[in-house]
């Protein structure tokens, strides 16, 4: 085996061995940028992490740039993703003069020679990039792409192992906290509005709320919202036969494009409010079905099945708490009853 390729075995064993039993993924991160650089014999590299909307890369780990250096990051993500997917990586022969590139002149100034660029794709999704920065200007060879591609998967995959711990330490004290306000308060109001605005934030989504079924149950009733505007909250009756109907039956319902589906009302309201997609899980009370909680995006998403899980547990959260609300205050009602008949018979006497 030819020296190099010896040299690239031994990297990838090392990030793989880390990436087997390190639990600080940061330090992992850093070891996958750090291993690039002296692998390529590079001047700098770094490993950005698409962010949600995919609008944009956020550096999450780099090496060899200096302060000075206005390093933002990909502005123009939807343009070099499409490539990355195809071609699998981006080559930058000489970056000062790349008319695809930003900032040429502060290339210049860092003493940047060529870029490239490789995708770490996760289960088909590109989820973060690798760029390798050299200080002169240079040729890759197959097996140098390859080698990049390969640790950019292993970073992708601890960028991807990283998120879900993150989230899953974010929706246990998300429960903690609900359950502590509900076991604290029996003020149902403050409740849900808790509810709304922690689950909107927990999956960054543009907004959320809670409508209860009205008493004839022909209506849902808006008791708690988050992110919405007042224009939009005072935009007419929501009608339980023909908004999202299907939650009401007991099923979470998920809405890719709220502008076309049949089971939406006010497609017009919505576009002006920026709602394209909705999830609409149902809120029961004793195995009954009382209300909905939704969430709007202002992007098309599609909602993962542990996405819907979590909502669908938290809605029942809510519907605990409504249920519990509602039998302290049978309980006040009973004993006010109970007062009264007392003070009545006493009066025979």
């Amino acid at each position: 085996m030819p020296e190099k390729q010896t040299s690239y075995l031994k990297t990838f064993i090392k990030v793989s061995d880390a990436f087997g039993t390190s639990t600080d993924m940061d330090a992992l991160l850093q070891l996958i940028v750090d291993s690039a650089i002296g692998s390529m014999k590079a001047k700098a590299a770094s490993l950005f992490l698409a962010d949600e909307g995919r609008e944009i890369f956020k550096a999450v780990a780099q090496r060899g740039l200096s302060a000075d250096y206005l390093h933002a990051g990909y502005g123009h993500a939807e343009k070099i993703i499409p490539i990355l997917k195809q071609d699998g990586f981006i080559y930058y022969k000489d970056a000062t003069t790349d008319i695809r590139l930003e900032n040429r002149e502060g290339k210049k100034a860092e003493g940047i020679g060529s870029i490239i660029v490789v995708p770490a794709m996760v289960k088909g999704e590109l989820i973060a990039i690798l760029t390798l920065y050299t200080s002169k200007i240079r040729e890759f060879t197959r097996d140098e792409i390859e080698f990049l591609q390969l640790l950019a998967g292993q970073g992708g995959w601890a960028i991807q192992i990283k998120k879900l711990v993150d989230q899953l330490r974010d929706n246990t004290k998300l429960f903690l906290n609900l359950a502590a306000d509900i076991a604290a308060s029996l003020d149902i109001k403050t409740i849900l509005q808790t509810l709304t605005e922690e689950v909107a934030k927990a999956l960054r989504v543009k907004a959320a709320s809670i409508r209860l079924l009205n008493d004839e149950r022909t209506v849902l009733q808006l008791v708690a919202s988050y992110g919405l505007s007042d224009k939009y909250l005072k935009k007419g009756p929501i009608s339980a036969e023909k908004s999202i109907a299907e939650a009401l039956n007991g099923k979470p319902v998920a809405i890719t494009d709220a502008y076309t589906d049949k089971g939406v009302q006010y497609k017009k309201e919505k576009k002006e409010e920026g709602i394209v997609s909705i999830l609409c899980v149902p809120i029961k009370a004793k195995n009954e079905v009382i209300g909905v909680l939704r969430l709007y995006c202002d992007k098309k998403r599609e909602f993962t099945e542990d996405e819907i899980g979590l909502v669908t547990a938290l809605a029942y959260q809510g519907g605990l708490a409504i249920h519990n609300a509602s039998m302290y205050l049978m309980l006040q009602n009973d004993l006010r009853d109970m007062k009264e008949a007392t003070w009545t018979h006493k009066c025979w006497f």
